[in-house]
């Protein structure tokens, strides 16, 4: 509750307490005030190197395990459960820092094209529907750089443009209308309204007008569902759900290897390439440290490279 965290963080907590448990148990720690500094080591090093029910868990993965177990002892040591804390001599180990995987923007295309391959389909409904939502989905992603959880957790209401018309303003005014918007619900609690370019507004408005009001009303419930995204029963599309709609779409546009996080990742690298500041991608992100966003700065090298190779008189060799 006080640190806000995501449902499915404190799932993971919850696992990796319940994991520490049992070791604790096996080492004859019963009370979380007996349990030493080379308990928690142990703890570590047993999640590194895997034992009969579990494999070898990455840094990452590990870390997280840690951070869970720390945080249970410095409350202990904070409600005085405990005379100290073990744990806080136990660092998370260091993961290898990865550069996030872009893909360019004809990929980015195809991949989009194979999505709503069949929106112009057959008349069946299913032929019909889906690939309107498919569509929909992976503009959104790419198009806001939307967390898949924020993609599916969006409900109409979080929409801001249902209510005016594309490049129109107030009736004889001759403005144009507010930018379109959507408001995501980040990490931490952490709210984000992020601008929607003209291919998501018009896949997003081409799927609420012509297919979600179908898959609603396939609904068993007595209320519709809220959300933005439905699956075929009219409830709110799940993340693995999204990610079956992703997967599809790379093996029709022949690319291996793409997840929701790869569009997140094109579309922080293209703004970066295309000259936006990293302090706005920052935002747009919805990360709480430019440090994290600070990492596509180094993806942008090749583009770096490019302009240097065209443009310096001696870059030629």
């Amino acid at each position: 509750m006080e640190r806000g965290l995501a449902v499915h963080t404190l799932a993971a907590y919850r696992r990796d307490l319940l994991r520490y448990q049992v070791m604790l148990a096996d080492r004859g720690r019963t009370v979380i005030g007996e349990v030493t500094t080379d308990d928690v080591a142990a703890f570590l090093a047993g999640l590194r190197e895997g034992d009969d029910g579990h494999s070898p868990l990455a840094a990452s993965s590990a870390g997280r395990a840690v951070v869970a177990v720390r945080g249970l002892h410095a409350f202990a040591a904070a409600e005085g459960l405990a005379g100290s804390d073990p744990a806080s001599l136990v660092h998370p180990p260091a993961s290898p820092r990865k550069l996030p995987r872009a893909i360019g923007v004809p990929e980015v295309e195809r991949l989009i094209a194979a999505a709503g391959a069949s929106a112009a389909g057959t008349g069946g409904d299913g032929d019909a529907l889906r690939p309107l939502r498919d569509r929909a989905l992976l503009e959104l992603l790419y198009g806001t750089g939307a967390r898949i959880s924020e993609a599916v957790g969006l409900d109409v209401d979080d929409l801001g443009f249902l209510a005016t018309e594309v490049g129109a303003g107030p009736a004889g005014t001759g403005q144009h209308a507010p930018p379109a918007t959507v408001r995501l619900a980040g990490k931490g609690g952490r709210d984000r309204v992020v601008p929607v370019g003209r291919y998501a507004r018009e896949a997003l408005e081409a799927y609420l007008v012509r297919a979600r009001p179908a898959l609603a009303a396939a609904a068993r419930r007595a209320s519709a569902s809220p959300a933005v995204f439905l699956n075929a029963r009219g409830g709110r599309l799940t993340r693995q759900g999204a990610w079956g709609v992703l997967k599809e779409a790379a093996d029709r546009a022949g690319l291996a290897g793409v997840s929701p996080h790869t569009l997140r990742h094109s579309y922080a690298t293209h703004l970066l390439d295309g000259g936006a500041d990293v302090r706005v991608v920052q935002e747009l992100l919805g990360h709480a440290s430019v440090t994290t966003t600070q990492i596509y700065t180094m993806v942008t090298v090749d583009k770096l490279r490019e302009v240097y190779s065209a443009s310096h008189p001696r870059a030629l060799g």
